[in-house]
């Protein structure tokens, strides 16, 4: 984090980057000193209420964050800054978004955990936009004019006041990856019955990892017969995050049921003393990791892997295994909505596991469903391009994994094929 003081002593000269946290009421000038290098700016959590109307001076700017301050209005000068790309105001007060505010290449607008009750029509004119993060607003449709973003990519409403989900929307060419759950839809979910597990039965250990619904601790479950297991516990933070909310992401991991692509859930945590909610999940083999990163400020929508090299073996294994998950998903009429390699657990033999439920939402109707289907078997197909990068197989031995991948990415969302058939193919 940098200072106030850095800046003025000019020991930033040429910086491309600025973060400053440090309680700022006021925008300081003395970043206009940056103007000529500056391309990153980090204003998060301070107490700022506008931006100035030159802030298009910082000629070079792409990313903006301006997270946890107190505007009540997302701010008219960013629509002046040429090469934005990525506004970040995330956890603010705002209620507008005029027109004006929004800057011509856009490609990433995150505007999670705030007031607004409508979007301007003029979003539909950001034809470069692939990321809309509106998750705990309080939103009642979205403008249809976003039906001509045809690049949209990815969409966050989740926590809203939608009562039903845009015809237009579901027919997006690009769209792969949708979270909406709690929204007052109509959905065709019923609660599912599972172990109730005392949370004096359980001993936490380490910290295996932390997210933004909560925390995952390894631990010991002492069980009714005196039998010790060690397993895994997640405790929910009950807090809105960028998906929607931890809670809705617990009932979808519950209503999941088991799979052998899927990390198997135990119960539900009871009694805890300060009423925390929570799972108690397999412990999961340390020769399983992460296949990739998520992605980056500048890839947008996907993933970042580093230097992964996949037998063709190993990659048709672990995308029938994904593949098989999310048949198992979707039969029970749930939407995972972040199918990324960044939530699949791998190991060497192809052997893999589909986690993260923080976007998972449930069916509104049959109808919706088969759309929402298909609108994540192009997520798969990205996935199953993404992971074909990665394995030095020649185009003869994967010309019908690169012909199901055309199937899956079609811009017509009917036409694409549901999971049961992309498992068929990759049975053959």
């Amino acid at each position: 984090m940098h200072t106030l003081a850095d800046l003025r002593a000019g020991t930033l000269a040429g910086s491309t980057r600025l973060d400053l946290s440090c309680g700022l009421t006021t925008f300081p000038d003395e970043i206009f000193t940056l103007s000529d290098s500056l391309e990153v700016l980090n204003l998060s959590d301070n107490q700022l209420t506008e931006l100035p109307a030159d802030l298009h001076r910082l000629k070079h700017l792409k990313i903006l964050f301006c997270s946890n301050n107190l505007f009540t209005r997302l701010p008219e000068a960013l629509g002046q800054c040429e090469h934005l790309f990525f506004v970040g105001f995330k956890a603010c007060r705002i209620v507008d978004v005029p027109p004006q505010a929004l800057p011509p290449r856009l490609r990433s607008l995150v505007l999670t955990d705030n007031r607004i009750e409508s979007l301007p029509e003029a979003l539909g004119q950001c034809q470069h936009l692939q990321k809309l993060m509106m998750a705990g607003n309080r939103l009642r449709t979205l403008p249809a004019s976003l039906a001509a973003c045809q690049r949209l990519e990815l969409v966050r409403i989740a926590s809203n006041e939608m009562r039903q989900l845009p015809h237009w929307l579901l027919h997006m060419p690009a769209l792969a990856w949708l979270a909406f759950s709690g929204n007052p839809l109509n959905d065709i979910h019923t609660e599912e019955p599972i172990r109730q597990i005392p949370w004096s039965q359980l001993t936490l250990h380490q910290v295996l990892g932390e997210g933004a619904s909560g925390v995952i601790q390894q631990a010991e479950w002492l069980n009714e017969d005196g039998m010790a297991e060690e397993v895994a516990v997640k405790l929910y933070k009950g807090e809105l995050t960028s998906d929607g909310s931890p809670l809705n992401e617990m009932a979808a991991c519950i209503a999941a049921g088991q799979h052998p692509n899927l990390i198997p859930v135990a119960g539900r945590v009871s009694g805890h003393p300060q009423h925390a909610r929570g799972l108690v999940m397999a412990l999961i083999s340390p020769r399983y990791i992460t296949l990739a990163r998520p992605p980056s400020l500048e890839s947008c929508t996907r993933d970042v892997y580093s230097g992964t090299r996949l037998r063709l073996e190993t990659l048709q294994q672990m995308a029938h295994g994904i593949a098989a998950a999310c048949q198992h998903l979707h039969a029970r009429g749930i939407n995972h909505g972040d199918l990324y390699a960044h939530n699949i657990l791998w190991e060497e033999h192809g052997e893999s596991l589909l986690g993260d439920f923080g976007a998972a939402a449930f069916y509104p109707d049959a109808h919706t469903g088969a759309l929402l289907e298909r609108i994540e078997v192009r997520a798969f197909g990205i996935l199953l391009e993404e992971l074909l990068a990665c394995c030095a197989a020649g185009d003869a031995d994967t010309v019908r994994l690169r012909g199901l991948i055309e199937r899956c990415v079609q811009p017509q969302v009917a036409k694409r094929p549901g999971f049961a058939e992309v498992l068929g193919s990759l049975e053959v």
